[in-house]
């Protein structure tokens, strides 16, 4: 994907992205930038998968400055990949379908000096010089595709939405500099409240597990011998260093039953999952998958649709038709089957992803509901039989037709119309029809209108979300943000001081000690010390270490930073 790759996203997908405003990185974000890169490289030259430095080169991940997306779209379109801006935490199954289409979601704020170390949301150094750098591998490329492709298909439950609500609130609230400790305390409390109403066990929520112990916080290797390919301990100053400590976190050989481990994105991950390899990755992967309900169909993954609580699919094997909506009813016989299904509130009909013409929502704003399986006195499905035959059977357009179906259901009334696509019937359509349940139960009324009945033998797949994405009416978006800094409020002359260190070639002494005078009116900014550090010799170089020891001194958080920042410098 080359060239404007917003536009050439699906509409439903364009409102999440958003520009990079590059302009308003300041220059103590690009500090950050460097500071962070430069020691990741550091430990992770010894410590990541070896195709994390060649990707890095490869992708346009500069360690001198953020990059420009443009940069990485040029780079990662040789791999048949692009990326795109977006603002923070997106939903999961937006970001799963990027993914699946070879689109890598890129948030576009840079972490705060403050949260160097850690940092509450996704951040650009995460999502581009942690996701980015190993598209350049095939196999690993095909992994996280396929994962993505996966994950469209998982089926996801309100509460699943609940904590996402939740945990993007819960972020922005910890990126804005403003905000107090009780506001924090409150969406943390709100957070909280919704992971205890979680119980953890929808597709969605176990499939991301998995993708946590292995795209955010995967090894690659034996238990012995292991390297990093995380994104999660590639972009983390703290974790990347700490993880290797077999002692402090135990290491484990990845099994699908690291989709029951649970993960508390606030802290350290108390063990890791070691992969032999990426087909290692993808074995896992759809081992777990054989056992989703896209695979499986049936009434156990009807109810599990229905107790998702979330809009679902349903595809009948024999003609492809596509129910999508929020399910509640499925009717069985007596070994289980599915025998009539359906739906409250907004429904659409689709075959192959794409919604049928004049059966969207507008025409099922209030649900849908239709047998499944064989018509008694047919051979075949009733989806296999061309117009002509249907007339040999009594059945043709404007006529009063009765079809009584194997499990019990009774459709009754006079046909309008017949939908054909791909030489089957996928819906007919009735006036004054009754349909009633196997026990005798009403199903529709003649006064409910006009009787859509799809056709299909069988329910042989269900998955999360709409068939026809752009069509489906779409959830609450994610709120529009403004971007975030590294520098909190802005400080004019302190970003001028970034500024002037940046532009520093062949520093003068008197240069340096200019700057040093200037910094005298931000006694506690290490990070611009250690800028200038670089450029500075001799008594000015000991003046600023001088400087930076007495801030470690005075403040905790920052002293492991400059002790870093000392030792690289050395």
């Amino acid at each position: 994907m080359t060239g404007d790759v917003p536009a050439s996203l699906p509409r439903h997908l364009q409102r999440y992205v958003c520009d990079q405003e590059y302009e308003r990185y300041t220059p103590q974000d690009h500090a950050v930038w460097r500071f962070v890169m430069r020691h990741l490289v550091r430990v992770l030259s010894r410590a990541a998968h070896p195709v994390y430095l060649e990707g890095l080169e490869k992708t346009g991940i500069r360690l001198d400055r953020i990059p420009r997306i443009e940069e990485i779209n040029a780079r990662l379109s040789a791999f048949g990949w692009s990326a795109v801006i977006v603002d923070g935490y997106i939903p999961p199954a937006v970001f799963t379908e990027f993914q699946m289409r070879r689109v890598l979601a890129i948030a576009r704020d840079m972490r705060r000096i403050d949260q160097i170390l850690y940092t509450p949301a996704p951040d650009i150094v995460h999502e581009s010089a942690g996701h980015a750098p190993f598209i350049v591998d095939v196999d690993y490329a095909e992994y996280l595709q396929r994962f993505g492709q996966i994950g469209l298909d998982a089926i996801s439950s309100r509460a699943d939405q609940a904590v996402y609500a939740a945990m993007r609130a819960l972020s922005d609230i910890k990126q804005d500099g403003a905000a107090t400790d009780s506001d924090v305390s409150a969406a943390q409390a709100h957070l909280d409240e919704a992971i205890a109403a979680n119980d953890g066990r929808s597709e969605a929520a176990r499939l991301a597990r998995l993708g946590w112990w292995t795209i955010e916080y995967g090894l690659v290797g034996t238990l012995a011998d292991y390297r990093i390919f995380g994104a999660g301990l590639l972009s983390s100053l703290g974790e990347c260093r700490s993880c290797l400590d077999d002692a402090r976190v135990p290491k484990r050989t990845l099994t699908v039953e690291a989709v029951r481990v649970p993960y508390d994105i606030t802290r350290e991950q108390p063990q890791l999952f070691v992969a032999r390899s990426c087909q290692h990755l993808s074995q896992v992967l759809e081992t777990f998958a054989d056992g989703m309900c896209f695979r499986r169909g049936g009434s156990p993954s009807l109810r599990t649709a229905i107790a998702s609580g979330t809009v679902c699919t349903a595809r009948y094997g024999s003609t492809g038709l596509e129910v999508s909506g929020r399910f509640d009813r499925v009717m069985t016989d007596a070994v289980d089957n599915p025998v009539y299904i359906g739906t409250r509130g907004p429904t659409q009909l689709a075959r192959g992803g794409r919604e049928l013409a004049e059966h969207g929502v507008a025409r099922h704003v209030h649900g849908f509901g239709s047998p499944v399986g064989r018509v008694q006195g047919l051979a075949r499905c009733l989806s296999d039989y061309p117009v002509d035959a249907l007339r040999q059977h009594g059945i043709g357009i404007g006529r009063s037709a009765r079809f009584d179906f194997l499990s019990g259901v009774v459709v009754e009334g006079r046909l309008l119309r017949v939908l054909r696509e791909g030489g089957r019937n996928l819906v007919l359509t009735f006036a004054d029809c009754t349909a009633t349940g196997p026990e005798g139960e009403r199903l529709f009324e003649p006064a409910w209108g006009e009787y859509d009945m799809a056709v299909g033998d069988a329910i042989d797949s269900v998955h999360g979300g709409p068939a026809d994405r752009e069509r489906y009416p779409q959830e609450a978006g994610a709120p529009a943000r403004r971007m975030r800094s590294a520098s909190g409020p802005d400080d004019g002359a302190l970003q001028a001081i970034y500024a002037a260190i940046d532009r520093l070639r062949d520093a003068s002494p008197s240069k340096i000690d200019a700057l040093r005078q200037r910094l005298r009116a931000h006694p506690a900014d290490w990070l611009a010390r250690l800028e200038l550090l670089r450029h500075a010799t001799g008594s000015a170089a000991q003046a600023l270490r001088d400087e930076l020891g007495a801030i470690a001194l005075a403040d905790a958080v920052a002293a492991p930073l400059i002790r870093m920042g000392l030792d690289h410098a050395a």
